[in-house]
């Protein structure tokens, strides 16, 4: 059986999801869309990202206190060489010149010290609020409702994960530098029209240039910034996407067309990234040309004063200063405006990870399951992902304690939804399921993973030991428990020829081991975990016969005592089930034993003898 027939009645139940084949996840009325940006600035997107920030406010206080001290020893410079000029090198005096070169050394070291200040504690606080914002994306995205995860790309998540979090990174390493550029702006004009108004006022008389161009470049750069995010995105959802189906696209031999896909929007990123740096750096020339328009204009302008006597000559070494200085924290200014522009965007996309609707929760004062009969039952249970296509109607049915009761009917028919409702994956549309008497809606989501144990038909194995992954549901099961459990299932022999045994790593979803193996490992999971109820989803339809026949009597000891719930393509493989139950369109059609529904020649008759099973079972099933 292909991947994609295997998984074809899991997915077909999805398919009335809107937005499943698209890129565009919805969750109720929340949507994630990459063509979704905030503003320049966002107050919202701010406060939000402050909540994160606020555990740190002290760092970040001492950083800002840093930069200003930082930038007042800039501007503290120019004062020292204009008094050491006039008053020392142009009034003859030699001790103002020894004493400003003591001021100016000292100035210089506390410029360094707060210096190395700023950026070592705010370089640490910004990686603890990174920390933080993953950490909080991350639980956010183990408890988010199964229903976000089916419509959402893993590699768009990743992007969100990686990408956006470090812009945001970027934006609070530099957003102290802003303050400091601010007031090192502000404290250069306000010097400069102190030591001489009129040639302050012809040297700023250039910023009306820089404004304008300022205002034609602001929407370009919008537009090439949100383009570059959405190549990016588009490219990290292409990859994962690869990795995830190597197998699919090596057997269907698609790996140089998918190549050749993969480079077109790795092509698309790269053009939208250099698009996007030309226009961020398209102010940088412009600046460094204005810098030197107004250096000319003070040199000649203010060397024309100099020499009628109408200013200092170290007032104009000052103003040189300040002018090579001035237009640093414009520059400076608007490529942080540009790493503030990427960070509004990335802060509303994180903003809209951790605003996912956790829909499936446990309500206020819910019961913690202690102890179950094994019980399940479906009253009048209607379901669909989406309201409007429902995908099972007015289901009722109970499974006793103990009993082993199958699902089975054609693709798409609603089994798999079924069993999902029982671990409460998702909230029925109308009715109930009960476990053990009580209203899955009614109890902890821990206490009710407890008692259900799922094993798959692609059993997933962790990174990490087998040991490790046979106790993944029961972290305290203890060595010898989990031997005994993988020799009842007799996954005893191939674990022990592995080189470490118990002991070996495991790659990415256990893809050393043959399928057999890894399904072999999830009934051990099943076992260790000793849960009252047992649901398996086509759990035996990738292993082979002989497999299949060790697993087939392991099930029986599993299964004593326990509640079975099993859905099955291959109806052979339940006709011993204490009862059968058909669905067709969502709706319970058949119901009874192997014989009984043979008998009456419906639907399961049908399914039964078009080679659901194998010919000698059907040779043998009288």
């Amino acid at each position: 059986m292909t991947d994609q027939a295997s998984n074809a009645d899991y997915q077909s139940d999805r398919e009335s999801a809107p937005g499943a084949r698209t890129l565009r996840a919805v969750v109720g009325s929340h949507r994630i869309d990459e063509e979704m940006f905030g503003k320049v600035f966002d107050p919202q997107i701010i406060k939000r990202i402050g909540a994160f920030v606020a555990p740190y406010r002290r760092e970040f206080l001492i950083s800002v206190v840093a930069v200003l001290v930082f930038t007042l020893t800039q501007l503290a410079i120019p004062l020292i060489i204009r008094r050491a000029i006039d008053q020392g090198v142009m009034a003859g005096a030699p001790h103002v010149l020894h004493a400003a070169l003591l001021t100016f050394v000292a100035v210089i070291a506390v410029n360094f010290v707060a210096s190395q200040v700023q950026e070592t504690v705010v370089g640490k606080a910004a990686e603890n609020v990174l920390f933080d914002i993953r950490r909080a994306m991350f639980a956010h995205l183990q408890r988010v409702s199964l229903s976000f995860m089916d419509k959402t790309e893993v590699g768009r998540l990743m992007s969100r994960l990686q990408g956006d979090v470090g812009s945001m990174q970027e934006f609070l390493e530099t957003s102290v530098l802003s303050v400091g550029d601010i007031v090192l702006l502000f404290g250069i004009i306000s010097l400069m029209l102190y030591l001489d108004a009129g040639l302050g006022l012809i040297t700023l008389s250039v910023l009306p240039i820089l404004f304008v161009v300022r205002i034609f470049w602001l929407p370009l750069a919008r537009d090439a910034f949100i383009k570059a995010h959405e190549t990016n995105s588009a490219v990290n959802g292409a990859l994962a996407e690869g990795i995830h189906a190597v197998r699919t696209v090596q057997g269907m031999g698609r790996e140089a067309l998918n190549a050749r896909l993969y480079k077109e929007k790795v092509l698309a990123s790269l053009s939208s990234n250099l698009h996007a740096s030309r226009i961020a750096q398209v102010l940088v020339p412009i600046v460094d040309t204005l810098t030197g328009l107004a250096m000319a204009l003070v040199v000649v302008l203010g060397g024309m004063m100099v020499l009628d006597r109408k200013l200092d000559v170290g007032v104009m070494v000052a103003f040189l200063f300040y002018i090579q200085r001035f237009f640093d924290p414009i520059r400076s200014l608007t490529i942080q405006y540009s790493v503030m522009q990427r960070a509004m965007a990335s802060g509303q996309r994180l903003i809209e990870v951790l605003d996912v609707d956790v829909s499936v929760q446990d309500k206020p004062g819910a019961l913690d399951l202690a102890e179950t009969d094994g019980s399940v039952e479906f009253r009048h249970v209607t379901f669909g992902y989406d309201p409007r296509q429902l995908v099972l109607k007015d289901i009722s049915f109970r499974v006793e304690p103990g009993q082993t009761v199958a699902l089975v009917g054609p693709t798409g028919s609603g089994k798999s939804s079924a069993m999902s409702l029982i671990h409460r994956f998702y909230d029925v549309t109308e009715g109930q399921v009960l476990v053990g008497g009580h209203d899955v809606r009614e109890v902890t989501q821990a206490s009710l993973g407890r008692q259900i144990a799922m094993v798959l038909q692609e059993p997933f194995l962790f990174t990490g030991t087998v040991l490790e992954n046979i106790r993944y549901n029961k972290a305290e099961a203890t060595r010898e428990e989990i031997i005994a459990a993988a020799t009842i299932l007799g996954a005893n022999p191939f674990i022990r020829a592995l080189p470490q045994g118990y002991d070996t790593m495991l790659g990415e979803r256990g893809g050393s081991l043959s399928t057999g193996q890894r399904q072999l490992l999830s009934f051990a999971r099943a076992l260790v975990a000793d849960a009252k109820i047992l649901v398996l989803d086509e759990a035996t339809a990738s292993i082979d016969s002989a497999t299949e026949q060790v697993i087939q009597r392991a099930l029986a000891t599993l299964l004593k005592g326990r509640t079975g719930l099993v859905i099955a393509h291959r109806l052979a493989t339940v006709r011993h089930a204490d009862r059968i139950m058909v669905l067709q369109a969502g709706r319970m059609v058949e119901s009874g034993t192997h014989a009984e529904l043979l008998s009456l020649g419906g639907l399961y008759a049908g399914l039964y003898r078009a080679n659901y099973s194998s010919f000698d079972d059907v040779e043998n099933h009288d």
